[in-house]
């Protein structure tokens, strides 16, 4: 383990002992950034706080919210994480933990939110494990989907500068109060942004980095690409002692997607893919952080070939892993604990909050009301499809559309199913916790306890065995690829 602040040098991260080190990791998402398929509620995370205050009332809301922050990490889930040999938890966050819309740029409660933070960096520096502190929903929204909490498909956040000047205060608050934490590797300022421009993104990164680093000069940044971060137009200068992100999905790992076998073919996609996010990186020599990628995980209850997909899928996400030994790069899988879709843990299906949620998340399946590992439904498909292909007729451009991944049915289920039916359904949502007392919000809560979840074996298995590639020589130098071997490997 290396020591002191971290920081970049070329393109490694070392610390102030100057060895070089990997980090390798997770991240805690649906923590103190919700997103509705890792807890099962509909639509966005303010819906979903708005309905249960509606249902349950001010106080047993906060009861059961802050009992929820309190289960979902403790010191089991760090013993845990250390045991795999992982080094590194990403920490996502809501702006709305610390600041209020109607009372901006003044930390709320006097800055409760930094409660739950400064635990889980507590726990995990005990550990040895470090956290980068992630904003994974901005004032506005900084792209158009639900984990960035935004109820719109409009991302607003780039169209206002005080949406972006309150992002800059929140930022020197939080870098003013980690400052001289060397258990923190640094901030990751803006996740998964979407600028449809290009170039606003990377404008504002240069005025960021300048205001953070007036209250910490010291810890490094972790910059995402556009577009979810896999684009990188008008990106044509590094910040320093900056780490530059790409995601890395694979659709492989998803129900929509081929099966991965383990063909060369497939396994030569999933390295031009990766490839061609860390062009830039490769070509300015800077560090590359992979800060998401997974598949999601068939469920036993409703597949009777959960156990060769889900096969299927730990071979692909030990494909992919791979490939970052190859170029020895950091990475933070999605994600460590949910109510099982793609976590290293899950809750168990007979926990209290799963049984409770259980006809819910039916009807859920039914109206794909969660973009992610959504299932197949002819209830929803036979309404959803026709509309799809009226429109590409119509209007044949709006398969064209920014985000430019996103055909037309995606852009349709996004607004009618997940934003728009989804907000309708919030408060049935909440309906099946009316009446609840506090032990029983409680032991719902509970149900996010390390000691009461399942451990997905193959996943975890896969992660300890590249996970232990962490320390490098100061002289190592990454992969190159020649101008002909790139050229053939991203045209083929």
């Amino acid at each position: 383990m290396t020591t002191g602040i971290l920081k970049v040098k070329g393109d490694k991260v070392i610390g102030d002992d100057g060895k070089p080190i990997v980090l390798r990791g997770s991240a805690l998402g649906g923590w103190l950034n919700m997103e509705n398929f890792i807890t099962g509620y509909p639509g966005s995370e303010s819906s979903h706080h708005a309905s249960f205050i509606k249902v349950l009332g001010q106080e047993k809301h906060d009861f059961f919210f802050d009992k929820f922050y309190e289960y979902f990490f403790t010191e089991k889930d760090a013993e845990f994480f250390a045991s795999k040999g992982l080094n590194c938890l990403r920490l996502p966050m809501n702006y709305r933990h610390f600041e209020d819309d109607m009372n901006p740029r003044v930390l709320k409660n006097g800055g409760v939110g930094f409660k739950h933070v400064d635990r889980v960096v507590d726990l995990c520096a005990k550990y040895k494990i470090y956290t980068i502190l992630d904003l994974h929903a901005l004032p506005g929204g900084q792209n158009p989907d639900w984990h960035s909490d935004n109820p719109t498909n409009y991302a607003a956040f780039w169209d206002h500068k005080d949406h972006q000047d309150r992002v800059v205060w929140l930022w020197r608050e939080i870098a003013a109060r980690y400052k001289d934490n060397a258990w923190v590797a640094g901030y990751n300022p803006i996740n998964e942004p979407c600028d449809p421009e290009h170039w606003r993104l990377p404008a504002y990164y240069d005025r960021i980095e300048k205001e953070i680093r007036e209250m910490d000069p010291n810890h490094m940044l972790w910059l995402d690409g556009n577009t979810f971060a896999m684009e990188w137009k008008f990106f044509d200068h590094v910040l320093p002692n900056c780490v530059y992100a790409l995601h890395d999905y694979a659709m492989m790992g998803f129900p929509k997607g081929d099966r991965y076998t383990g063909s060369e073919e497939q396994n030569s996609k999933l390295e031009r893919q990766f490839v061609r996010k860390a062009d830039f990186m490769n070509e300015h020599k800077t560090p590359i952080w992979n800060g998401e990628f997974g598949p999601v995980y068939a469920n036993p209850a409703l597949d009777a070939d959960h156990e060769e997909v889900n096969a299927a899928r730990t071979n692909l996400l030990d494909q992919q892993l791979k490939i970052y030994d190859k170029y020895k790069i950091h990475w933070s899988l999605w994600l460590y604990k949910d109510i099982g879709v793609q976590g290293m843990v899950h809750l168990d299906p007979e926990s209290k909050w799963m049984k409770t949620i259980k006809p819910f998340l039916e009807k859920k399946r039914a109206l794909q009301l969660d973009a992610w590992g959504r299932y197949p439904s002819k209830q929803a498909e036979e309404v959803i499809d026709p509309l799809v292909a009226w429109i590409d007729k119509v209007a044949p451009t709006s398969a064209d559309q920014y985000p430019t991944p996103w055909a037309t049915e995606r852009q349709i289920t996004r607004l009618i199913n997940q934003l728009w039916l989804s907000r309708c359904l919030a408060d049935e949502f909440a309906e099946a916790f009316r009446g609840m007392s506090e032990a029983d919000l409680e032991e719902c809560a509970k149900s996010f306890h390390f000691e009461k979840c399942v451990q997905r074996d193959g996943l975890n298995k896969a992660l300890m065995a590249h996970a232990e590639v962490k320390e490098i020589d100061v002289d190592w130098e990454r992969p190159t690829l020649s101008s002909n071997k790139k050229e053939k490997l991203l045209s083929d």
